[in-house]
């Protein structure tokens, strides 16, 4: 079974915890650069480039999960998530449209520029104009409904260690057993920390056509917590020709064996919630 790389840079510490991508907009000498970082609300387009050292637009990049760059906003209390696959220009300029509404927004740009040795996740604010009414952070339940379907999610987050999720998805209460391919994998997971937005490194179990992977329910990721603290996941999956988005916010429980060697961890149980986000 091959697994898939995780989307964003990482570092490991001490402990062996990942640090999340995503909190620079500046890394290895690439930068991302947004033709305007103040936008107005609803549909609205996005131009950005990715900076090399040479003080260009990168125009030579290395596919990952079928796209040369995926690109990822989130407002900044953790609504209005949206993945999204801009198109790039022969000079190096990439765009999209978004859905925004007004408040503070945080753009990660992942992306591997065929110069570098990996995959860089670069992040930027923007601003979009209008009355802001930030949302309070969803509770945590451990469940997700989008229309007829409801995503359960089972599984642990523990600081510094690398910890299984699964998410099963069901619609009418009958388990999904046709999930179809998605970015080269029957769901795509992103994971970022409240607080900061740092973007986690997480890939998914087995891939479509290895012959082991099942298409659901069930699907299931690795994931390292950098630190204790709150989560938000959001599982992109797609059935019946669409593409839907199941949100979740999880606390990471027990503590990390590797800092409290010989330690018994108990088994909590997990928490976790959702709300739908539209596409």
């Amino acid at each position: 079974m091959r697994n898939h790389s995780g989307h964003g840079q990482t570092d490991h510490g001490v402990h062996g915890g990942a640090q999340p991508g995503g909190l620079s907009v500046s890394r290895s000498g690439y930068t991302l650069e947004l033709d305007s970082a103040v936008l107005g609300a609803g549909v609205q387009p996005v131009r950005f480039r990715i900076v090399g050292p040479d003080g260009r637009a990168v125009t030579e990049f290395v596919a990952e999960h079928e796209k040369e760059l995926h690109f990822i906003a989130v407002r900044r209390d953790t609504a209005g998530f949206q993945h999204v696959h801009p198109v790039r220009d022969e000079k190096g300029n990439w765009s999209v449209e978004l859905a925004l509404e007004p408040g503070d927004w945080r753009f990660f740009a992942d992306v591997h520029p065929a110069d570098h040795d990996g995959t860089l996740t670069l992040g930027i604010d923007a601003a979009v104009a209008g009355m802001y009414e930030p949302r309070p952070l969803p509770e945590a339940t451990g469940v997700a409904r989008i229309g007829e379907y409801t995503v359960a999610l089972a599984g642990e987050l523990v600081p510094g260690e690398a910890s299984e999720l699964t998410l099963t998805v069901s619609r009418n209460g009958r388990p999904v057993t046709d999930l179809q391919p998605y970015l080269a994998a029957y769901g795509h997971l992103v994971a970022l920390r409240v607080g900061d937005l740092g973007y986690l490194h997480v890939h998914p179990e087995g891939e479509p056509g290895d012959g082991t992977t099942a298409p659901g329910p069930g699907i299931s990721f690795m994931a390292v917590a950098p630190t204790a603290g709150t989560y938000r996941l959001y599982l992109d999956f797609r059935h019946d020709d669409v593409v839907r988005t199941a949100e979740f916010t999880v606390r990471t429980t027990g503590i990390a064996a590797s800092e409290h060697a010989g330690h018994h961890l108990g088994r909590h149980t997990h928490h976790a919630h959702a709300h739908h986000a539209h596409h």
